[in-house]
């Protein structure tokens, strides 16, 4: 055979081993309105940059009629290529493959990819389309996804870590994405749960659907796993493109810097918070109409709606927002908000992010629920945060800063570099009319009128403690500013803080209050 014939060759398993479960599976794929593994690549990397590897590996399990099957690829495809011209790896379950079943090969593919993507200090991203563990390989299967998750741990931190869940991911494997910093979900398409409907059936003797159970909306609404939630497979790899536009390519590098815009003239920053703190409004207008273009990039939109995190860019730059939104709950923490920003806030930290914080909130949410949800625990997870970042961190605050929640987010206490607030801010233990009630509790019953004195109370406590310039007084506050200076003083505190060098006590790790 000459080389021309070896060439021929090469081609001919190429394409059988591309066809993965081959054209009956590929039709089954795309009659339930997935694209096969492959598509799913071509789709979301560079046109023509995709370098496959391990195209020809095959299983080598001998039990219940294994030794008999040829599996191409082992159901899973793994590779190299770019996205807006930057090198990522990747890997992608073939569902159409033994319904893209995990075995010791199919993870040693996996692993293998993960191995290659930290050593160059590259994203990694994971497409999950799998029926789970390959139950023919017994231990081995488990013991694949141990490895998996072991390299998950230790890629935490150092490279963007992505899962998009594109069909069942089900049992152990949910702990891979878990383990990784964004979970993408598409409606109708991803689940994800650790025990199926069947099960579930047999214990319990409930019904309910994979939908029901742990479907796209579900994990973006209610249990907080995914952090972005797409209608098709291309909107979801529209957001991750958007989401890597964003994000520096290891915790050695920077985000890409963009060219800088101002915001648009539609958000008027002047007009969107009602001096009326009970009034609510929408804090993502106050974002946009501080950052370029007024483009924000929302992360866990649809759960824990009582905060908004997410990036933006300041001059070019790519910031962290942390917010409370008075819209819902009057901006309260509880136990998933303060959950959402604490893991926000570390990978913020971990990725050389400065971090923007707009305050404005009556405290924590009370009662019997939160406490017993361990409320207290939660809590501490924000404060931990805050005050582990090392990163530049520019605190605003817009309006109530009441109680645990003003030192919570993001104070001067916890060790915030820049700490500016608005002529309506209002800092103290907790809101004017409460306060009042308690402190005055006795002139106000005592006297001819007591709702006159209660509001007389009322205004004189405002005046005395709930306003910025006590706080600012004190240097607790560096600056109080009109609304229309809060771009032009997070752009500058920025500028100055490139240098940041914040020492810590040196030690192996704390211990946060997970």
């Amino acid at each position: 055979m000459d080389l021309k014939d070896k060439i021929l060759e090469l081609q001919r398993r190429r394409e059988i081993a591309a066809k993965g479960g081959g054209d009956k599976a590929i039709e089954k794929q795309l009659s339930m309105g997935k694209l096969t593994a492959r598509d799913r690549i071509n789709a979301l990397l560079d046109p023509d940059s995709f370098h496959e590897y391990d195209l020809f590996v095959q299983h080598d399990a001998k039990d219940f009629g294994m030794d008999k099957k040829e599996l191409h690829g082992d159901g899973v495809i793994v590779g190299t290529g770019t996205i807006n011209g930057r090198p990522i790896s990747i890997f992608a379950q073939d569902f159409t493959v033994v319904g893209g079943s995990l075995g010791r090969m199919h993870a040693g593919k996996i692993t293998k990819i993960m191995d290659h993507a930290l050593k160059m200090r590259m994203p990694l991203i994971g497409i999950n389309d799998s029926g789970g563990a390959r139950i023919q390989e017994g231990v081995n299967s488990l013991a694949g996804y141990g490895e998996i998750f072991f390299r998950n741990t230790l890629a935490s931190g150092v490279i963007p870590q992505i899962s998009v869940i594109l069909g069942p991911c089900a049992g152990g494997a949910v702990y891979s994405p878990a383990l990784t910093d964004w979970v993408f979900v598409v409606d109708k398409i991803s689940k994800m749960f650790i025990t199926g409907p069947e099960v579930i059936k047999s214990v319990l003797g409930e019904e309910i659907s994979q939908e029901e159970l742990g479907g796209a909306r579900v994990h973006a609404e209610i249990t907080g796993n995914a952090h972005f939630f797409a209608h098709s497979e291309q909107e979801c790899f529209e957001q991750i493109k958007k989401l890597l536009s964003l994000i520096p390519w290891n915790n050695e590098e920077k985000a890409p810097r963009a060219v800088p815009k101002p915001p648009k003239a539609e958000y008027d920053i002047e007009k969107i918070v009602p001096v009326d703190p009970k009034e609510p409004y929408d804090v993502r207008d106050v974002i946009k109409a501080i950052v370029d273009d007024s483009d924000f990039f929302e992360v866990q939109e649809l759960w824990a709606a009582n905060a908004v995190i997410g990036f933006g860019r300041i001059n070019g730059e790519t910031v962290g927002f942390v917010a409370n939104q008075p819209l819902v709950l009057a901006g309260v923490l509880d136990v998933d908000s303060s959950d959402k920003i604490a893991r926000f806030i570390r990978y913020c930290d971990a990725f050389n992010i400065p971090i923007v914080t707009l305050v404005d909130l009556p405290g924590y949410l009370p009662g019997i629920d939160q406490e017993h949800m361990g409320v207290i625990r939660h809590g501490a997870k924000i404060l931990y945060s805050y005050s582990e970042a090392t990163v530049p961190k520019i605190t605003i605050i817009l309006r109530k800063a009441y109680g645990g929640g003003y030192i919570a987010m993001g104070s001067r206490h916890l060790r915030s570099d820049f700490v500016f607030a608005w002529p309506t801010a209002e800092i103290a233990v907790m809101g004017p009319e409460g306060a009042a009630n308690i402190i005055f509790k006795k002139e106000i019953s005592e006297a001819p009128d007591p709702e006159a004195m209660r509001r007389e109370k009322v205004k004189e406590y405002t005046e005395k403690f709930a306003n910025p310039f006590v706080a600012a007084s004190k240097g607790y506050i560096d600056s109080v500013i009109a609304p229309f200076e809060t771009r032009k003083y997070i752009a500058h505190a920025i500028e100055v803080s490139v240098n940041k060098d914040a020492g810590l006590p040196r030690k192996k790790h704390g211990i946060p209050p997970f």
